[in-house]
């Protein structure tokens, strides 16, 4: 049934392949192998799927590797579908009063500003997803970006910025800082009101 919904086995074998293995890239023969197709077959859904953008290609060692991009705009529920796993995100633990990711964020130790943007805000095309401007302990900071990513089922992009690299990043418009503060973002920590102020 499954097949009929998504036009052929051999795609529904690669959704199922690329979704699984987030972060990990294939070659054609490999790919092959792995689903027990054709090769012609999986050349055709490979372009495809190049095609509607749920999976990249690059090329290293003179083969053609291919993995699922997830910033793709529907990569979790699909990947909610045909992942081996369950998607945390998708299917939170009902228990009230929770404390969420959004919430350890805001309690980051030394952070003075925190924005959402890219792939974990709606409408937002920044590629980075989390910035973090203070003098905040990377340890703590990457144990908690390696728990967001589990729940998220994806990879998060994230920056860190002192807080005096970013006040000049924003006053002379620095276009890193500014893709970021002109798109869509959620603000989650602003001690200062720098943006308030800034607008």
């Amino acid at each position: 049934m499954i097949d009929a919904l998504f036009g052929s086995k051999t795609r529904v074998k690669l959704l199922h392949l690329f979704l699984s293995n987030p972060g990990k890239a294939f070659y054609v023969r490999e790919i092959t192998r792995l689903i027990d197709e054709q090769i012609n077959s999986v050349r055709r859904e490979l372009a495809n799927m190049l095609g509607v953008g749920i999976i990249t290609s690059e090329t290293s060692d003179n083969k053609l590797y291919y993995q699922v991009d997830q910033r793709y705009e529907y990569y979790v529920p699909l990947r909610a579908i045909f992942a081996d796993e369950k998607v945390a995100a998708l299917n939170p633990a009902p228990q009230a009063m929770t404390p969420t990711w959004q919430d350890a964020l805001k309690e980051l130790s030394g952070a003075r500003l925190v924005l959402l943007s890219g792939v974990l805000v709606e409408g937002s095309s920044s590629n980075v997803d989390i910035l973090v401007v203070g003098d905040v302990r990377q340890s703590q900071l990457k144990k908690l970006i390696k728990s967001i990513e589990a729940f998220e089922g994806r990879d998060v992009n994230y920056t860190v910025l002192s807080y005096d690299d970013f006040y000049y990043r924003l006053s002379v418009r620095d276009r890193f800082v500014s893709e970021i503060v002109h798109g869509k973002y959620v603000t989650l920590v602003d001690t200062e009101k720098i943006l308030g102020a800034a607008e």
